[in-house]
């Protein structure tokens, strides 16, 4: 049996993500953690794992783990009796939600080991409004991008993707994908911008070919944003097609590796990232940071350093894209507030 405190951190996670999903349109997902909330006491070694969790319940996502199992059971036709509740209807989530955790108890289980994975390609609208801000003052409009904790790839093809950017459009006309993030305030400096190159790393990658793999992903991503789903699936069409430039490697060692390749006059070399600076550890967001600033020591306007992060702001809970870059004193901007599936982005710029 867990402690109090355990059991009472346990309970507020859960509590905490239930008005997170409601703040972000997501009543769906809000409804299944609170009924999972509401029958944490009862049997099963799922719900005892979940009341005993070792570690920090809110900082693990445990309420999103729990959460991403429930969906599993639904899309793979394992619990039929899920079926109305995520089609919207007006079900009581808990009775439902509760009878499947009783006959599908072992199988939730695993659900439980590892952390979601939320890879989301809207995310990566945040990325080209940031190349169109950089590109405007006069830094090399060609970019070499190179994202950590890359998931499945997923924005590592956003070479792929058109983006509508409160107006101003970037990408290719025949592109795969269109995201159109709803979009606040001014829109972005409208220029000129190419990608030369996309390469990154994760911990654990993710193949999308892989049908169990994309299982996993499809679980995570909410049941109510269906276009989410939809991206989910044109994301996988296109690995399938030619896989992103994806490797498996610690973060910070991968960032040292990439600064130190020779870069092509006329580019800007870009660090990337978007929801996975909070799970690097301090030790990594030290070196990661060291190296970037020592890399920006030696930029120059013919070969400039530039810094993208798309993150939560822990003082305020909000998402929010900053930049810095070099040379030009490498001093964090904050260019918006964004959603963090990417609804929506809120331009702070003129």
């Amino acid at each position: 049996m867990a402690d109090w405190m355990t059991l009472e951190d346990v309970r507020t996670a859960f509590a905490n993500q239930v008005d997170y999903c409601r703040a972000n349109d997501a009543g769906l997902t809000a409804s299944v953690v609170q009924a999972i909330l509401d029958g944490i006491d009862g049997p099963g070694a799922f719900r005892a794992k979940l009341r005993d969790w070792p570690g920090k319940p809110m900082a693990d996502a445990l309420p999103l783990r729990a959460a991403g199992g429930l969906h599993a059971l639904h899309l793979t036709g394992a619990a039929p009796s899920l079926a109305p509740l995520y089609a919207g209807e007006a079900v009581d989530a808990g009775p439902l939600v509760n009878a499947a955790i009783d006959a599908h108890d072992a199988a939730l289980l695993p659900w439980l080991d590892g952390p979601p994975q939320t890879n989301e390609a809207a995310r990566s609208s945040n990325y080209a409004a940031a190349m169109l801000w950089l590109a405007a003052p006069g830094l090399p409009g060609r970019f070499e991008c190179i994202e950590i904790g890359s998931s499945a790839g997923i924005n590592l093809m956003m070479d792929r993707y058109r983006y509508d950017l409160g107006g101003v459009g970037v990408g290719p006309d025949d592109a795969a994908m269109g995201i159109a993030p709803e979009w606040r305030g001014p829109p972005p400096p409208e220029v000129a911008v190419e990608i030369a190159s996309l390469r990154g790393c994760d911990v654990a990658p993710i193949d999308l070919t892989d049908p169990e793999a994309l299982l996993r992903l499809r679980a995570y991503a909410w049941p109510e944003h269906r276009v989410r789903a939809e991206r989910l699936e044109i994301a996988a069409a296109e690995a399938a097609r030619r896989a992103p430039d994806l490797v498996e490697a610690d973060a910070a060692a991968f960032v040292v590796a990439a600064l130190a390749r020779p870069q092509a006059t006329g580019t800007t070399r870009v660090l990337m990232h978007s929801i996975v600076w909070q799970y690097l550890g301090a030790e990594r967001q030290a070196a990661i940071t060291a190296a970037m600033e020592a890399a920006g020591a030696t930029a120059t306007p013919e070969r400039p350093l530039a810094w993208i992060a798309v993150e939560a702001n822990r003082q305020t809970f909000r998402h929010e894209l900053t930049v810095r870059y070099w040379p030009g004193g490498g001093e964090p901007q904050l260019l918006a507030a964004a959603h963090p599936h990417g609804a929506w982005v809120e331009w702070m710029c003129t």
